[in-house]
């Protein structure tokens, strides 16, 4: 941990305020997030299909205005957008714990969303742009606050929805008012990459559409988001089947916090020093895929509940340890594909891809769950997230051979 305190502190002073802001921006969303489905349905008695709906608008609104937040952030600056879904934040989460209309509650998981979605892609291209040279040290120093921030956050909101939900949503909605205060005084403005462009934000977003080696990065990129979300659906799923408890689901969550807290530098550090970057991303994703080996092995035998567990948590270290290797060098390559110009909308257009294709990997891996009971075939599902783990580093191995990694390789697509 001393190793990550000095490498924040070898950064400028803007770096460092937007590691602290994601910090806070983790600990007010988490400590909200994983109890408003049981608010809704318990507290407030609504139907099943109805806190889906609430939650899955929040979740629409923020993928599908990515793009928009993105460009906006190359348009009107950085900390403007930053600022701009702070304040967004502080208002949805402060209805959703005043209201109790369904309408209400769609406009408030609406506007928590659209939050997101303007300070998500804002953020990222800031800290790019910052970082210079230094922009994998940036994200593995990013992803370790970002970590950080998912496991204070469910321990804070516990404590506080132990008073009242209401409490929890007032608290976070305080948070993210403080947030946009301290970041409005001390985060200095950062120009956007387009401010001042003569072209439309359409022009924009057909050279980023026209960019091909993105959109194939990108492409290759997109299984491995649904591996990583298996986290919160598949291996949940699996630690209930194997315990029939809610301890192992914390142990998992606990397991995969604390890996990133403490190995995120090191190991960045360590990849960093003997790969490429198309390599650290290939290996990475290898590793993404053998993770739910253990699990596709171990689901047709009938193991003791500890060591079933302990199999889960095996893949969870697994899975855990590629994300650290591929995060970092994912990052910095979004923004040399855009050629340093158009952060924004880059790193706003490929959480919109991310977030399709989570959206049907999520239905894909839910389908093969249940065609794995009905068939009496226990390890197909993770035999088939190993795959599409294999399939990603494929791609991005195929990608990485013909230079399509390659700023030189960039150049004719780069916007001007």
């Amino acid at each position: 941990m001393k190793t990550t305190v000095a490498q924040a502190r070898s950064f400028s002073r803007p770096i460092r305020l937007l590691l602290l802001n994601q910090l806070s921006i983790n600990v007010g969303f988490y400590m909200l997030m994983p109890y408003l489905a049981g608010h809704l349905a318990g507290q407030l008695g609504l139907a099943a299909w109805l806190v889906g709906l609430i939650l899955g608008v929040r979740n629409l609104g923020q993928q599908g205005m990515f793009l928009i937040g993105g460009s906006l952030a190359d348009r009107l600056g950085y900390k403007p957008m930053i600022l701009t879904g702070l304040v967004l934040r502080t208002v949805g989460f402060a209805l959703l714990g005043l209201v109790d209309t369904v309408p209400a509650l769609l406009a408030a998981s609406a506007i928590t969303g659209l939050a997101g979605a303007f300070f998500n892609p804002a953020v990222r291209a800031y800290v790019a742009q910052e970082a210079g040279e230094r922009k994998v040290e940036a994200f593995a120093v990013f992803n370790v606050f970002y970590q950080l921030g998912i496991l204070i956050g469910p321990l804070v909101g516990l404590l506080l929805t132990g008073f009242a939900f209401r409490v929890t949503c007032l608290t976070a909605a305080f948070l993210f008012a403080l947030l946009a205060i301290a970041q409005a005084r001390a985060l200095p403005s950062r120009r956007g990459s387009r401010t001042g462009a003569d072209e439309s934000i359409w022009h924009d977003w057909r050279q980023a559409l026209s960019n091909r080696p993105f959109l194939l990065f990108s492409l290759a990129m997109i299984g491995s988001y649904v591996l990583n979300f298996q986290v919160y659906l598949g291996l949940p799923i699996e630690v209930r089947r194997v315990s029939g408890s809610e301890l192992g689901v914390t142990l998992l969550f606990v397991l995969s916090g604390g890996l990133a807290i403490a190995g995120q530098v090191p190991i960045t550090a360590w990849a960093k020093s003997r790969w490429t970057p198309g390599q650290a991303m290939t290996r990475g994703l290898w590793l993404m895929g053998l993770a739910f080996l253990p699990l596709a092995l171990t689901a047709p035998l009938k193991l003791p509940a500890s060591l079933a567990l302990i199999a889960v948590l095996l893949a969870t270290a697994l899975l855990t340890i590629s994300t650290m290797i591929v995060y970092p060098f994912e990052m910095t390559t979004i923004a040399i594909l855009g050629g340093d110009r158009m952060i924004g909308t880059y790193y706003g257009l490929y959480n919109t891809l991310s977030g399709v294709g989570i959206a049907a990997g999520n239905l894909l891996t839910g389908a093969a769950i249940d065609a794995g009971r009905q068939m009496a075939l226990p390890g197909l599902p993770w035999w088939a997230l190993a795959a599409v783990g294999a399939g990603c580093a494929v791609a991005m191995r195929a990608l990485d051979r013909t230079g399509g990694l390659t700023p030189a390789r960039l150049e004719a697509v780069a916007p001007h």
